[in-house]
């Protein structure tokens, strides 16, 4: 029997999966690494030892654990991180530690200087995308400015899958989906790099081919087969973003098709039959010709669940501490008795796309609990979700809402988005995510499966539908919720510049 590997590289872990021919999972691993934080406002990843060696591992844990033969796997998928900028030499050769997506607000000088440059409109027209912390372009200029040394070296600026197919094929990648995320240098009429605007940034050949998602674009060479206990020539298809991905695992295929990703970080893709372009979000193909998608993303998730736990409470680092931290914020109400909080804890992607926003914890009083602030911090998150998903209901209404990721194992906080966003999700009975996604975008891309089949092959298992009394009364709180960032915007750029 064929079958398919798919590993995913995420903030905090990657994630393997892989999958028969059949559709059954076979086997699923997970090796865990740390998101470095060496200031404000930076966020990096050390591309060898927590991108390649989770491949790595995890590619040999698979076949060891499943005891097949590696030859019997048809094709290899990889998603991961992204959009990230990290420079190499021509062989490969990491020149510093990955600075990585929109969690990593270093370069907001260096998009204001090319906004003022290029001209945000003419950007905006011809990317989809406002330049914002989720932009490569800006964190290129960041490095040229910052560390010369490393930018007169560089040969190659890769993202995380660009650089995980490079090790296994010799071949520099990426996706029309990621590549749109290298903003400024993507046409998205052309689809193709822009060269003019990358030449002023850097040269156009530093970065990598351009593919669809599931075109097989090598195969795996010798010296990666022995890294990772794969058959060398297994075919290897371009891969994508992980968000992408992640979307394509639950069914996420067709026009008005959306999917919240519960992750470190909160994320959203929804299908479009056409080409929209929005100041608020993001565009870019999706993963098939002739499809388009919109996206928007939170700057935490996740991990500002983990920070709290970590930082203010004292618990220890395991299951049994969130579960402590759940049972107190279930015994809070609605409304976590007053007060409402701003998760903007690493400034703000979409849809005020800020940097500069803080995270604020407001209506405190002395008769307040640990559980009533933990509460709020998820709402906070809820609410930060419902106001992307309004203005892409301005874009579209969505057909089908689909949850994803890690985070749909918190039953509070998927059910605080149902009640505060007034919508039903669908949960797939495979939550395993982007891994799964690769596993069957590879299946795609060597003809074991068409696109339709994951509707086979991880089913809907259950719905998650708002509680009316709890939505009304969410409803005045969103209101304060947006009122609370424009009356403190200011503000916050005053504690940034002290």
């Amino acid at each position: 029997m064929r079958h398919l590997l798919g590993i995913d590289i995420g903030s905090y872990s990657s994630k393997g999966v892989l999958l028969d021919e059949s559709g059954t999972i076979r086997a699923t691993a997970q090796r865990k690494h740390d998101m470095s934080v060496p200031g404000p406002g930076l966020a990096e990843h050390d591309a060898v030892q927590d991108w390649w060696e989770g491949f790595r591992t995890l590619s040999q844990r698979l076949i060891a654990d499943s005891g097949i033969n590696p030859a019997a796997i048809a094709a290899v998928g990889c998603s991961g991180i992204g959009p990230c900028a990290l420079p190499v030499t021509e062989r490969g050769e990491p020149l510093r530690p990955a600075i990585l997506y929109g969690v990593d607000t270093r370069a907001e000088a260096e998009i204001d200087e090319l906004n003022a440059d290029l001209g945000a409109q003419a950007v905006l027209a011809r990317t989809g995308n406002p330049l914002t912390t989720q932009s490569v372009g800006p964190k290129v200029r960041w490095l040229a400015k910052h560390e010369p040394d490393t930018f007169r070296r560089t040969a190659r600026i890769v993202g995380c899958p660009t650089f995980i197919v490079h090790r296994l094929t010799g071949r520099w990648v990426v996706d029309h989906y990621g590549a749109s995320c290298y903003s400024p240098f993507y046409d998205l009429a052309a689809k193709a790099w822009h060269r003019e605007t990358t030449e002023r940034i850097c040269p156009v050949d530093w970065l990598p081919q351009i593919a669809w998602t599931t075109e097989v674009v090598g195969h795996v060479s010798t010296e990666a087969a022995a890294e990772t206990g794969l058959a060398a020539s297994t075919p290897v298809i371009a891969g994508t973003i992980d968000a992408a991905s992640e979307a394509i695992s639950v069914g996420v295929q067709k026009p008005g098709d959306l999917m919240i990703m519960y992750g470190t970080t909160a994320f959203f893709i929804q299908v479009n039959a056409d080409l929209v372009v929005d100041s608020r979000f993001w565009a870019a193909p999706f993963l098939f010709e002739n499809t388009w998608s919109v996206m928007g993303g939170l700057a935490t998730g996740g991990g500002l669940t983990q920070w709290f736990r970590k930082e203010m409470t004292g618990l220890s680092d395991d299951d049994s501490s969130f579960q402590a931290l759940m049972e107190e914020a279930f015994k809070s109400p609605p409304g976590a008795n007053g007060i409402l909080m701003l998760p903007y804890f690493s400034g703000e992607r979409t849809p005020i796309n800020d940097p500069q926003a803080k995270g604020l914890i407001f209506g405190l009083t002395l008769a307040h609990r640990r559980g009533d602030i933990y509460r709020a911090l998820i709402e906070g998150i809820g609410h930060a979700t419902r106001h992307n998903l309004d203005g892409f209901a301005e874009i579209q209404p969505a057909r089908s809402i689909y949850a994803a990721g890690g985070g749909v194992q918190n039953r509070l906080w998927t059910q605080c988005v149902s009640d505060i966003a007034g919508i039903r999700q669908n949960i797939r009975r495979e939550t395993v995510g982007a891994a799964l996604g690769s596993a069957f975008l590879a299946g795609i891309g060597c003809g074991i499966f068409a696109p339709e089949d994951i509707d086979r092959i991880n089913p809907i298992a259950s719905k998650i539908v708002p509680n009316e009394a709890n939505r009304i009364r969410y409803d005045a709180d969103h209101v304060a919720f947006k009122a609370l960032y424009v009356n403190n915007r200011a503000a916050m750029r005053w504690s940034t510049a002290s």
